[in-house]
């Protein structure tokens, strides 16, 4: 049995360089601030539509290696759809860890995707679940050239646009995403294998919502007619869902297969059992015991000066350090009413209320 980190820690699969890469360039590109609400935001710099060549100056842009642009050129439609995948993990990840210590800050960010710890399983989960997610959506609403509708048995493609409702086309996002990335068979490197097990638990976490929503046509309502056709979640559903299998995620070790002598996954031994499980499709998996987070590193730009909340967060994102109290006036609208005929008239009111603040020392 052997344990511990491969020989490099840095030896990162192909796929997990072109998220990286792809999220590190894109999120400069956007200047998110993580305080920006839940839902995909116009791009500050509007893309040329997808006509002629356009896209092809676009794939150029983007942080991609050789093969994937050249795939890129190949599918009129895509960079627009790789920017608005990074911009859905973004925003998804700040939200989901913005009671955190680590609060998916992209100070440091390079440091961290070197290491195998649970918040860069998180990173390249959600990455591949986003650009998973844009995609089917992507070919849903027609901006792909090469994808259109699922191909659900019976839902033909000029009813489900008559009707309005194209399904998302998972199948086609799925197999066109690990062909982008260049999934191949299992490295026999530990690192490498993890990444690759991360990756795939985004994918699946956005097959999951995957349901199937039908609409009824007919007199008076009836149900004579009925189209069905799949529809994905929101992403908001996947980011929680992937939050969920960080705070359970599972430290594993390497194994070697005595009958194909293949480096495997494993989980932690149980006691009193020989016996080490695997780890399932569906867990984050890490290999390393995450930081604290408290103060600057290498890896994040530590918690003084986060806003938290008196009795929930400020004792865990302070670290036991305090925190400051200072008064704040805000503004909101108030006393309002409604004026025939049809508008509301409102007043403008201060409120005070408290910010709290992590100290330094």
């Amino acid at each position: 049995m052997r344990t511990g980190l491969p020989r490099t820690a840095c030896c990162l699969l192909p796929l997990t360089v072109a998220l990286c890469a792809l999220l590190s360039h894109a999120a400069a590109y956007f200047g998110l601030t993580g305080r920006e609400p839940l839902l995909f935001l116009p791009s500050p710099h509007p893309l040329d539509p997808p006509s002629g060549r356009a896209h092809v100056k676009q794939c150029e842009q983007l942080s991609l290696t050789r093969r994937q642009k050249r795939v890129c050129r190949r599918e009129p439609g895509l960079p627009e759809t790789l920017r608005e995948s990074v911009r859905l993990s973004l925003l998804e990840c700040r939200y989901q860890f913005r009671n955190e210590r680590w609060n998916c800050s992209l100070d440091g960010r390079g440091s961290l995707l070197k290491r195998a710890f649970k918040e860069t399983a998180f990173l390249l989960a959600v990455s591949s679940a986003a650009l998973s997610h844009a995609l089917a959506k992507a070919c849903s609403s027609g901006r792909m050239e090469r994808c259109t509708c699922d191909d659900s048995p019976g839902l033909e493609q000029r009813e489900a646009w008559q009707w309005g409702v194209c399904g998302d086309n998972v199948k086609y996002s799925t197999k066109f995403l690990k062909k982008f990335l260049g999934q191949k068979r299992a490295s026999k490197d530990l690192r490498a294998q993890i990444d690759a097990h991360n990756i795939n638990v985004g994918i699946r976490a956005v097959k999951s919502g995957l349901k199937t929503t039908c609409k009824c046509h007919g007199v008076s309502g009836s149900c004579a007619v009925r189209t069905c056709w799949k529809q994905l979640s929101p992403f908001h559903d996947t980011g929680r869902l992937l939050k969920f299998r960080y705070d359970t995620a599972v430290r594993v070790l390497s194994l070697t297969n005595a009958a194909t002598g293949e480096t495997e996954l494993a989980g932690p031994r149980r006691h009193g059992n020989s016996v080490v499980p695997r780890p399932r499709p569906t867990d984050l998996v890490f290999l390393e015991e995450s930081p604290s987070f408290c103060r600057p590193s290498r890896y994040s730009p530590g918690t003084a000066g986060r806003h938290c909340a008196k009795d929930t967060s400020c004792s865990s994102l302070c670290c036991g350090r305090g925190y400051n109290t200072a008064l704040r006036l805000t503004t909101l609208s108030c006393h309002c009413q409604v004026r025939w005929c049809c508008h509301v008239e409102c007043q403008t009111c201060l409120r005070e209320e408290e910010v709290y603040t992590c100290k330094k020392h």
